[in-house]
């Protein structure tokens, strides 16, 4: 790991500087990608069945009570299925889930060859994973070219203590390492 000094503490001396809804668009999803994030699959049950969606727009809102937040984009197929679910479950992907990461992403295997189970309300459970939070749809708001679903946590469970998880950083995988301190 790089060491901090003052001249690596000033990164924005030489940075650029744009609006977001010009033409620089694009660099504005560069620079949210500087900004890692974990990775999840969230699990509904739909229609049509089980479906599953890879996600790394989750995040904590509140301890009291607990809830947390996701967005789906508008344009994806599963979209509607997602903000209309009474129940969804977040599985937060450990460092070594790359392949099931990307069974949920766009034209990926989805649930076919899963030993599927089911939480406790009834949302269709993805075995192995770091952690998973069974929620409660609670509310849903406008979010631009997304939707902001918050969930009411009904019930959490954790693997093991020592699991790293799996990140999303600047349009890549990876997983994290806890640095010596």
């Amino acid at each position: 790991m790089k060491r901090l000094t003052p001249e690596t503490l000033d990164r924005l001396a030489d940075a650029i500087s744009f609006r977001p809804d010009t033409e620089a668009a694009r660099l504005f999803r560069e620079a949210l990608g500087r900004f890692a994030t974990g990775v999840t699959i969230v699990t509904a049950e739909g229609a049509d069945g089980p479906q599953g969606m890879t996600v790394n727009s989750f995040t904590s809102v509140s301890l009291d009570p607990p809830l947390v937040l996701w967005c789906p984009a508008r344009a994806s197929s599963r979209h509607d299925i997602f903000a209309q679910a009474p129940a969804w479950s977040i599985h937060v992907l450990g460092g070594e889930q790359l392949d099931t990461c990307l069974r949920f992403t766009r034209g990926g295997a989805g649930f076919k060859g899963i030993a599927l189970g089911r939480t406790l309300l009834g949302t269709p459970e993805i075995p192995g994973v770091a952690a998973r939070f069974d929620c409660h749809a609670h509310a849903a708001h406008d979010g631009g070219d997304h939707s902001i679903l918050v969930g009411r946590v009904a019930q959490v469970t954790i693997a093991g203590p020592d699991d790293h998880p799996l990140v999303f950083a600047a349009g890549r995988f990876g997983a994290f390492e806890p640095v010596a301190g």
